[in-house]
């Protein structure tokens, strides 16, 4: 069965209400699309670093739980685990980030990657020193491996840095994946008043990778070579109880599981069509509503039974 290498920071949220902590989870779209698909039934390697804390320990024992692989992740003595506050009282919302690493970091070993496998990657591992050199060799390797990147290139509310330092990086990066996804908030932080048409045509499509926007009112277009379509939907029309943050890693997961259980591979992905896409998109929804529902931010577990009976029938059919 394909795989999934999941590339990104290890982080603890807790929510502030009235100065009162009120929640704590396993924050970044990466770490919890991981654990989706996992849930799921689709084999899952993280790859970060945490150090050996509690709070290390209550992130690998979230990942553990839904059953991603966590051999790639770099668990070091010193410094601490990130957290980050965020006081959801504040308009806008405040964010402070908190915690240290040792001078020497990042030492992972890499799992394999072979052809068709998916490698998703994302936050500041992406573009950040000193990860990014060695992440920078893996995604040529997954490259050369005629492995699918999918690229979120948004970064973490609460992250203060100027973005031409890792512009570089950041282009890179777009260079190398086939699959771009990012929100409202992503462009704004990275290409500050474009809208998604304008970002494409000056950042992405030189590339010849499809792009997937998600607007504020979670609506998706696709842009892909000189066509774009965009898509309209009901199910999170109004809902302002709806968790944003489970929405955008579960739409994310639910995006990579299509891919697989259609059957999609890396050559195949560029020639998806609209009709295609919004089939596509519309299958991976259910995910997003899923996971925005649950405490965790991971797909509920009729869904996941569901889904994994589909990848065990589509295996089943592949022996035959």
């Amino acid at each position: 069965m394909r795989k999934i290498i999941a590339i990104g920071e290890s982080v603890l949220d807790t929510i502030f209400m009235g100065g009162q902590p009120v929640k704590s989870f396993v924050g970044g779209r990466v770490p919890n699309a991981a654990a989706s698909l996992a849930t799921a039934g689709v084999p899952c390697s993280m790859v970060s670093e945490c150090t050996t804390d509690r709070v290390g320990d209550m992130i690998m024992n979230f990942l553990t739980a839904h059953g991603v692989d966590i051999h790639s992740v770099d668990r070091y003595p010193d410094g601490s685990t990130r957290l980050s506050a965020i006081f959801s009282d504040c308009d806008p919302v405040q964010i402070v980030n908190y915690g240290s690493y040792p001078d020497e970091r990042f030492d992972v070993v890499w799992p394999r990657i072979d052809e068709d496998d998916v490698v998703l990657i994302g936050s500041l591992y992406a573009v950040d020193l000193p990860q990014r050199e060695r992440l920078f060799d893996l995604l040529k390797h997954a490259t050369e491996r005629k492995a699918i990147i999918v690229y979120l290139p948004g970064l973490q509310h609460g992250i203060n840095f100027r973005i031409t330092h890792v512009m570089p990086h950041l282009l890179e990066n777009l260079e190398l994946s086939q699959l771009v996804i990012a929100t409202r908030h992503d462009l704004d932080t990275i290409f500050p008043g474009e809208t998604s048409q304008e970002c494409y045509q000056r950042h992405i499509r030189f590339y010849d990778n499809t792009f997937i926007y998600i607007d504020q009112q979670l609506n998706e277009t696709i842009y892909c070579g000189d066509h774009s379509c965009a898509l309209r939907h009901d199910d999170t029309a109004g809902n302002k109880d709806m968790d944003l943050f489970g929405w955008q890693s579960g739409l994310t997961a639910g995006i990579i599981y299509q891919l697989l259980a259609r059957g999609i591979t890396h050559d195949a992905l560029a020639s998806l069509d609209a009709t295609q896409w919004h089939q596509l998109i519309d299958d991976a929804r259910q995910w997003a509503v899923s996971a925005s529902a649950q405490p965790d931010h991971c797909i509920d577990a009729d869904l996941a039974t569901r889904c994994k009976a589909a990848l065990a029938q589509q295996q089943a059919s592949l022996t035959d």
